[in-house]
């Protein structure tokens, strides 16, 4: 891996003062900062061959074209998926699982139906799937979670059933930092053919993302979260899927011929992308890929995998200060709160130190309810980030606590 101050040099945000205090940028579980690689991508997009893709036959639009469909193919080698015609951009991991949910309900689901989620999921995981089952007359069923943040196997077993049509569960989840066991999941939905969709927003940017090793039937996941620009996404799905379900949204680009009377759809992966595509932040996308890959995902989580560790041993040493998530498997995301101090408190007067946290329920409510509490304070940390900007953190809130006092 490059010497951290060279990573950190790659990112011009983070050398940046707020409040005349150097940043300390521990929100990246919301959105990862962007290398001047990917910056540069986007410039060099508006200023030498910005045009619409796919539909002219003239210089530019053919050079923005290709360079849309190399971006595809980037994504297709990043996450090993068989065929770049499984790889359809979307705006994010909210755009791909409405997507699906709207297109697999209006095709599979009947009455009485079941969708499996887990408890842990984000409202983009669970809202879609709510207005779908409204909209079908589908049933709604959680894999309940125990006091460490971790789904209760056995009871997603058992839930596990004839009814079922769907499993859709994140990845990570984004307010407890909790690695599920996917493949566990997968192999039992397998095994009663019920097809499985992951959230991989919080996921992609942490390790290695294999979808045939992993066998999923969708992955979805969000440029933004992966140092790559905002508004883009990717939907993967395996070729039989994408090719039996009827697309989510008509227009430009996703049909083959259009009269009055039908209109027939174009081929894959154009059937899923209508209108004018995101492509500056496509090939944005495809940037950031290549700077994650040049860095070394390994790395990358080995580094966050020590960062972790040395942030949650730091902060289990400060008194009042409880953490939320305590699963032997997680990645680098530390969710806690401090006693008898709000949390709204706490990340405005840590702000005020130039140090940006999450506060709040995450967009996952259930998680808070299931522990009874209206939000925490998140620090996501990702490998661009040091033991000394830790060190920062816990300073700060330490200097929380004495001000309350």
């Amino acid at each position: 891996m490059k010497d951290i101050a060279e990573i950190r040099a790659d990112f011009p945000i983070l050398g940046r003062k707020v409040y005349n205090k150097p940043l300390v940028y521990f929100d990246n579980g919301a959105t990862t900062q962007k290398p001047q690689s990917v910056i540069d991508a986007l410039t060099e997009v508006y200023t030498t061959y910005n045009s619409n893709i796919h539909r002219g036959v003239h210089y530019l639009s053919d050079t923005s074209s290709e360079a849309y469909e190399a971006a595809r193919e980037k994504v297709r080698s990043f996450i090993n998926a068989g065929r770049r015609e499984e790889v359809v951009f979307t705006s994010g991991t909210t755009g791909s699982i409405n997507g699906i949910a709207f297109s697999f309900g209006e095709r599979y689901i009947k009455t009485g139906d079941e969708i499996i989620v887990s408890h842990l999921e984000h409202h983009a995981n669970i809202v879609p799937w709510q207005m779908m089952c409204e909209r079908k007359g589908a049933v709604l069923r959680v894999i309940p979670i125990n006091d460490s943040g971790e789904i209760i196997f056995e009871e997603y077993l058992k839930i596990l059933s004839k009814k079922t049509k769907l499993v859709s569960v994140t990845q990570v989840s984004n307010a407890l930092g909790t690695i599920l066991p996917i493949n566990k999941i997968i192999t039992a939905a397998h095994s009663v053919s019920v097809p499985v969709l992951i959230d991989g927003a919080q996921g992609i940017q942490h390790g290695m993302v294999d979808v045939k090793a992993m066998d999923c039937d969708f992955y979805v996941f969000s440029g933004h979260k992966i140092y790559g620009p905002n508004g883009i996404g990717v939907l993967y799905g395996k070729e039989k899927w994408l090719t039996e379900l009827p697309p989510f949204q008509g227009g430009g680009d996703m049909v083959d011929k259009v009269t009055f009377e039908k209109t027939t759809y174009n081929a894959l992966p154009f059937k899923f992308e209508a209108g004018t595509m995101n492509y500056p932040a496509a090939i944005g996308l495809g940037s950031a890929l290549d700077y994650v890959t040049g860095i070394g995902r390994v790395d990358i989580a080995m580094r966050e995998k020590e960062l972790l560790a040395y942030a949650t041993e730091k902060l289990s040493g400060i008194k009042g200060l409880k953490i939320y998530g305590n699963s032997a498997s997680k990645i680098s995301t530390i969710s806690f709160l401090l006693d008898k101090i709000h949390q709204y408190d706490t990340g405005m007067i840590l702000d005020k130190m130039g140090i940006a946290v999450r506060t709040g329920t995450h967009c996952a409510q259930p998680v808070m309810d299931h522990y009874g509490i209206g939000g925490t304070i998140r620090a996501s940390i990702c490998f661009y980030n040091t033991k000394e900007e830790i060190d920062s953190l816990a300073a700060g809130i330490e200097k929380v606590i004495s001000m309350f006092e």
